[in-house]
């Protein structure tokens, strides 16, 4: 008998701690933010996430690149164009490349540049709408109906977070200072060559 109570004893709490847990989670998952404490988890999920990684120009420093801080979160830069490359390197199976801004990427999926997510109305995401956000990280599709995301978009992981969060996101990204920074649209596969040939 005691060979049977000790795991049982042991499963039942097990369990208690499990089912606390849960309710926990879910109390806080429920809890009603103000809108300084929405911003502030958005702020902290946005940086915790690496968002700038991408979506920031860097300024080059004897550390390597950092996010610009006067121009964060606004997306490739305006008017720069992309190094020289062979677009034979960025076939499937060999190499993906990004530019030094880490904003602009090329591969099999043609040409990629990190959106502008201040909330500029004219070039960033001032006219989304939280719902629309919200759809667009979940569908992976641009404003929440248009084309696909592209990579290096991790838009499957973000899309998992609760709604909570990528509202948190949304508010912090609407908070930010509007900047005006109209990104190139991307470049599908068989328009790469032409890029190239371009320069």
């Amino acid at each position: 008998m005691k060979n049977f109570l000790f795991p049982a004893t042991i499963l039942t709490i097990f369990s208690l701690l499990m089912l606390f847990a849960f309710s926990c989670t879910q109390q806080n998952e429920n809890k009603t933010m103000t809108k300084d404490e929405l911003v502030a988890k958005g702020k902290y999920l946005v940086n915790a996430g690496g968002c700038n990684d991408c979506h920031s120009p860097k300024v080059y420093t004897d550390m390597g690149p950092v996010p610009d801080s006067t121009r964060l979160l606004s997306g490739y830069p305006q008017g720069e164009t992309l190094p020289e490359f062979d677009p034979k390197m960025v076939q499937p199976g060999k190499w993906v490349m990004c530019e030094g801004n880490f904003a602009g990427w090329v591969g099999p999926w043609g040409i990629s540049y990190a959106a502008n997510l201040t909330p500029d109305n004219a070039t960033g995401i001032g006219t989304l709408s939280e719902e629309m956000f919200v759809k667009t990280l979940r569908e992976g599709k641009w404003m929440g109906v248009g084309r696909p995301l592209l990579p290096p978009m991790p838009w499957q992981g973000i899309g998992q977070m609760t709604d909570q969060d990528l509202k948190a996101i949304y508010a912090y990204l609407m908070s930010l200072p509007p900047i005006q920074n109209e990104v190139p649209q991307p470049v599908p596969p068989n328009k790469v060559g032409d890029m190239t040939m371009m320069k």
